[in-house]
Parts: structure tokens; sequence; C-alpha cells
């Protein structure tokens, strides 16, 4: 290593956000310009352990070389630092930005000091990359002749095709929104993903010789079937994502003024894209009393976007506890730490009205609507530990738009039509991990629509998992890792 000391000499300081006031301004990202000195000394704090569990298992899931392009950065060989972090992350640009950093929980220096900023490095190594043109098109010196469509153009879809493409299959990418990129694109705000970076890498596949097919909502009425894809390809690999909404069916749900979090936000960022929100076409919260329901990422982000709106109010209700500050006994390091954070939504949020948005341990008990079915307000009750509601405690709250961000349960069966395709328990497609083909001989699936909702940094590692074994399955042997 560099600094074997560092350590021991540098506190961890992480690049900070663009101050709320002005980031709630706009759909800029909230972050600010890359300070290369400071990200020297931070890279300087990776101690060269004897054993890395930032790249363990419990740590990143695509096995970055971590301990490697941290002291590549405090050597200020950004270049190679670049080269590392390619060999094994498809798109370091998008988990440099909305990764959790299960791998900061995973740090050994994290057991007894703060862990490094792993994070804020890889975002950093990667626009440097785009920003030097280090990022170029790899094109195969030869084709095989093997032809495979891939439904779904999330981060498990893209970078299975890169990985496919890269040994000289011929790829097809099937998406049925109007721009690459899936979740990426419509699921992320542009807030905390600007799309110009989805852009940029789609220009560079579609150099590389990867096809890009949009408006194909394949099994839909006016889409391909599946059985047609079947015929045309050797192998059909499925990544459309989890994007069946878990629902609140609580008395009142019919009618105006509920949404789900996800329609909600992409209807917000396509017409960002298409007009910078002048045609309307997006559910808009000005003026509104807003209530998000479900305290994950997704729920997040509908506070970013509706506190860009201009809400007159805003309430996010989370039926679990309010997690500790530390870990508790039952989250050990390198278990991904279960602790209270303050995310950049809350932040703004506090910022705009003086308080956390957040409120715990709380359910829904019936929507509210008046004579003429406008939505008024929700009544709500405490539940305890194990999600007991707890007599007397039931509330009203006023409100005129409700997200719904309670997350997802699989895939939308129409894609695969009357193909028969096993599933496992939870609805999705049953397919091993690390094997990824389902009951059906030609098709595979990879990403949410396999393991269920999960992260991106997760849908990059099943579709390269993926891609691996189709490419094994097509050629007998296989180099891709």
């Amino acid at each position: 290593m560099g600094k074997t000391t560092g350590f021991k000499e540098f506190n961890r300081v992480v690049e900070p956000y663009r101050p709320s006031k002005e980031r709630l301004l706009d759909f800029k990202e909230i972050y600010t310009d890359h300070a290369e000195e400071d990200l020297a000394r931070q890279a300087s704090r990776c101690m060269d352990c004897g054993v890395p569990f930032c790249l363990s298992d419990e740590g990143c899931p695509v096995y970055n070389l971590i301990p490697e392009w941290n002291d590549l950065v405090y050597e200020d060989k950004w270049e190679e630092a670049f080269e590392r972090l390619m060999k094994t992350n498809n798109f370091p640009e998008v988990t440099g930005r909305v990764c959790p950093a299960v791998c900061e929980g995973a740090c050994v220096l994290g057991i007894t000091e703060t862990p490094v900023a792993i994070k804020n490095l890889e975002c950093a190594i990667a626009d440097k990359g785009f920003e030097n043109n280090w990022l170029k098109p790899s094109i195969p010196e030869s084709r095989t002749n093997k032809k495979i469509a891939i439904v779904g153009s999330g981060p498990a879809g893209l970078s299975a095709a890169q990985q496919l493409n890269s040994v000289g299959h011929t790829v097809t990418v099937f998406e049925r929104a109007d721009r690459i990129g899936g979740l990426m694109m419509y699921g992320i705000p542009n807030m905390k993903l600007d799309k110009s970076i989805i852009d940029l890498r789609v220009k560079q596949m579609t150099k590389e010789g990867i096809k890009f097919e949009t408006k194909q909502d394949i099994g839909s009425k006016k889409g391909k079937s599946i059985n047609s894809l079947l015929k045309e390809n050797e192998i059909v690999l499925l990544t459309t994502g989890s994007t069946k909404p878990r629902d609140l069916n609580i008395p009142n749900r019919e009618g105006s003024g509920i949404h789900f979090a996800m329609n909600f936000l992409t209807k917000n960022t396509k017409s960002l894209l298409d007009s910078n929100l002048s045609d309307s076409n997006f559910i808009n919260a000005k003026g509104k009393h807003v209530i998000v329901i479900g305290g994950g990422d997704t729920g997040t982000d509908c506070i970013g976007t509706s506190l860009r709106h201009e809400c007159s109010s805003l309430v996010n209700f989370e039926i679990m506890s309010q997690p500790p500050i530390e870990r508790a006994e039952n989250n050990p390091w390198p278990l991904f730490p279960r602790v209270y954070k303050i995310d950049y939504g809350h932040e703004e949020s506090n910022v705009k009205f003086g308080k956390d948005p957040r409120v715990y341990s709380i359910s829904g008990k019936e929507f509210i609507r008046d004579t003429k079915g406008n939505l008024t307000g929700i009544k709500t009750i405490e539940v305890d530990s194990k999600f007991k509601e707890i007599h007397g405690t039931e509330k009203v709250w006023q409100a005129d738009l409700i997200l719904i961000a309670m997350g997802f349960l699989g895939p939308e069966s129409y894609t695969v039509g009357s193909t028969q395709i096993d599933l496992d328990e939870r609805s999705n497609y049953k397919a091993e991990h690390n094997i990824h083909k389902t009951s059906h001989d030609k098709i595979f699936a990879a990403g949410d629509c396999r393991r269920g909702q999960s992260l991106v940094v997760w849908a990059i590692n099943e579709g390269r998992a993926a891609a691996r074994e189709i490419d094994l399955e097509l050629m007998g042997s296989t180099q891709l890792d």
C-alpha cells in the first residue's frame, strides 16, 4: 500500500452534497465536484487488510478490487484505477452514485473506526474516466453467430448484454419504455443519477455492436411474443425487474389522489427529459399535502421529488420501528449496518419544514375521502415491534396526494405469456443463482425478476453471472468472469 499509516492519520471525510436550499430548486445532481487531494487522503485510509472483507460475500456483490484502486488513487494513478474498477463493474458511474455502499459496512477499518469512503472514491474514478475519454468501445474481433435476446434494459440486462457481446455473441436488448436504462433511467430520479450518464453508456454499447429496440413490450398485445424471440434467437434472457408494486388494500383505496411510487417517479423523469416538466405530463405535488408510505430508497426519492415540486407538507410513514444509532447486537460487523441514517430527502425535508418527515411504527387503516370522492387524508394506527396494532392510537392525517412505496412483488407475468416457466414461492422466475437457467431450456433469468427486489449492484452481479452461464451453454466453455 502507498501509505500504510493513512488510517491512523486521517479521519473519514465524505464529499458533501450541494446545499439543500440550492438543490431543492432543480433536478440537477445533488453531488459536489470531486476534490482529488481529499480523495487521495481518503484512499490512503485503506489499511492493507490481510483479508479485505469489502470484497467478500458480505461486501461488494461484484467483488470490486477496492484495495487495489484505493492504492492507485493515493499514488495518483487514476487511469490505472479506472481500468481496475472497470474489470469487475460494468457501471461504476451508477453504483458510485446510488449504491448504499455495502462494501463500507464490511470495511475492516469499520470495526474500530469509521470505514473508508469507498463509494466516493468509486464515483470519482468512474467520473474521471468519463471526463478523460478513458471509456472506449470494446469491439469483439469476431462473431460467434449466436443470437441472444435480452428482455429488459435495466442494470442486469445491460451488464449481461455487454458481457455477452464482448465474447462475440449477437445481442439485442428489448425495452418497453421509450428510452434505454430501465430502473436507472426512469426509476431513479435525475438528482441522484443524471440521465446523460446512461445515454453515454448506451452510445458506447451501440458502438460495440449491441442492438437496442425501445417501445418493445414483449408479451403485450402490441409487442413480440416470447415464442417469437425463442424462434429468432438461441437464448432469451429475462431481466424485466420486479415491477408489480405491493398495494395497500384498505378501505377507500379506489379513486384519485393515490399513486404507486414508481408511476410518480417515472412520469416525473420522462416529463423532465421530454420538456423540462413544461408538458405537465406528470403527477404534480405542488401545493399538495403529501404522504409517502414506505421508508426505503424509493420512498426517499418520492420525498425529494415532491419537495422539488413545492409540496405544502410532507410526511413519510414507516411500519418498521426506528433503527438504532449504532449497530445492534444481532447486526454485527461485517453485516450491512441497519442503523438510523439521514438520506438526502430527509435532510431536504428538515430544511424545508423543520423536521424529519419520518413517522415510525405506523400502519394505514383507511383512506379518507369527501362526499365527492376526493382524497382528504388517511387514518392510521400505531403498531408494536411485531406489527400488532396498538389499541387507542388511531389518528387521521391530512393528505391530498399519497404515494405508495411499499416495494414490489415480482415480475409481470404477461411477458412470458403461455410459455411454461416455473416460479418460486415469491412469484419470481425460478432459476438458481450463478446458473440462471429457468425450467425452459432456452430461457434464462437474472436480476430482480429472479432474486426479487434488490440493489443495482446485485443486478449487475446477476447480469454478469447469467452472461457467463449463457456463454458456457452456447460454446461449451467460457472466458467470462
